[in-house]
């Protein structure tokens, strides 16, 4: 019996798996590849030079790609307001690759967006199903942004993006025939018109791969506090700045001899400057291999203060069993509760005074080790995720 056929459309190449928007489009892509006969058409925004490995890693069908290269400058804003679109669909937009789709598209059953911004590629004349795969109820990122940034400035400019972005969300919402988005992101989407009916649950996960790992032990580690993320997406940068700012200078003057290290790819220049300014804070860079860095560390920090949708940071840490200090943004979308799977505070004050428990109450610390792993064994698993994915897709073809 033949494979019913899919089109996955992407916005960048989800390859290497180093951010958590990759981390879930590559483990989908490769599990969708066991069940459909699968092409992959994305934009090429950056790695180029990783095609090779990633076509010889994965059983594709067809590889479509066309490389762009737009970046998010006021030029390009003001040319999103002219084609009144979202900067960020204006900078995955690319006219040969909506040529290439729709040249194939009715070859496949069923097209699989994923993130909103690929929409823009499904052909007016595409016969099949679509489905949406919501990384986030991305509009509801930046109406945070607009109210909790610091800079007036782009305050007023994530405003107008909100409703931009809620609007082209609730198109494609419209235009699917099923949606996968967190629980949070379904509640989050149907406040702008998406339909519940067709939405199914998802999850972003972190590598669960390291629940086999033997647990990390309190005494051998270090007071180290320890940050990993994307370090030139805005609300990863804001979070560490607020941080850094409000929340360490009263645990370093309990704890003399803490460290913050800080792992993740492509710095924003403020905050290089802000870190030069302060003493035992390091930015380590992208960094391949993160084990030796959870093993060394007592607490995992995610600082979030604006964003939507499960952070895959947090989850990632949960599987490794390395207690967790969090805002209720960080903590979004996760069945998790303070004190038993994580330290939860939207105050600089009780952030820090729950990091500073962490580093001295070992019987807390182990309470949060143990229960973290125990609610990713439980829920957040990459079988128990796309294995329900595929069953609802087929429910959908049947």
């Amino acid at each position: 019996m033949s494979k019913q056929t899919l089109l996955m459309i992407s916005i960048e190449l989800p390859y290497p798996a180093n951010s958590g928007g990759r981390v879930k489009s590559w483990n989908m892509l490769k599990y969708l590849t066991n069940h459909y006969s699968v092409a992959l058409a994305c934009p090429l925004k950056y790695g180029e030079e990783h095609l090779t490995e990633f076509s010889q890693s994965v059983d594709l069908e067809e590889l479509l790609y066309e490389k762009v290269e737009e970046p998010r400058s006021p030029k390009n804003l003001v040319k999103s307001y002219l084609k009144a679109i979202p900067l960020n669909v204006l900078r995955s937009g690319s006219k040969k690759l909506k040529e290439r789709i729709a040249e194939i598209a009715n070859d496949y059953e069923i097209i699989l967006i994923d993130h909103y911004e690929a929409a823009q590629y499904i052909p007016n004349h595409f016969r099949g199903k679509v489905i949406f795969h919501a990384h986030n109820a991305t509009y509801l990122m930046w109406d945070r942004y607009g109210k909790e940034g610091n800079n007036w400035v782009m305050r007023t400019i994530a405003n107008c993006e909100a409703k931009r972005v809620a609007k082209f969300e609730s198109d494609i919402c419209r235009r699917s025939d099923l949606f996968f988005a967190s629980p949070n992101d379904i509640d989050n989407l149907s406040k702008i018109g998406a339909d519940t009916n067709i939405a199914r649950e998802t999850y972003h996960l972190g590598d669960d791969t390291q629940l086999a790992l033997p647990s990390i032990r309190f005494e051998e580690t270090e007071k180290r506090l320890l940050y990993v993320g994307t370090l030139s997406w805005e609300a990863n940068v804001d979070g560490l700045l607020w941080f850094i700012d409000h929340v360490w200078p009263e645990i370093k003057a309990n704890n003399p001899n803490l460290i913050l290290d800080i792992a993740g790819g492509n710095p924003a220049k403020r905050l290089v400057d802000r870190v030069a300014q302060i003493q035992d804070i390091h930015l380590l860079g992208f960094v391949d291999d993160l084990e030796p860095l959870f093993k060394r560390s007592r607490v995992f920090v995610a600082p979030l203060t604006f964003g939507s949708g499960i952070k895959v940071k947090v989850l990632n840490s949960m599987c490794r069993g390395l207690p967790i200090s969090t805002t209720s943004v960080g903590a979004e979308g996760i069945d998790a509760d303070h004190l038993t799977h994580l330290c939860i505070d939207d105050s600089a004050a009780d952030m820090a005074n729950s990091i500073d428990r962490l580093l001295h109450d070992q019987r807390l610390w182990e309470t949060l080790e143990q229960k973290s792993r125990e609610r990713v064994r439980e829920k957040y698993t990459w079988d128990k995720v796309l294995g329900f994915m595929v069953n609802e897709i087929n429910l959908l073809s049947a």
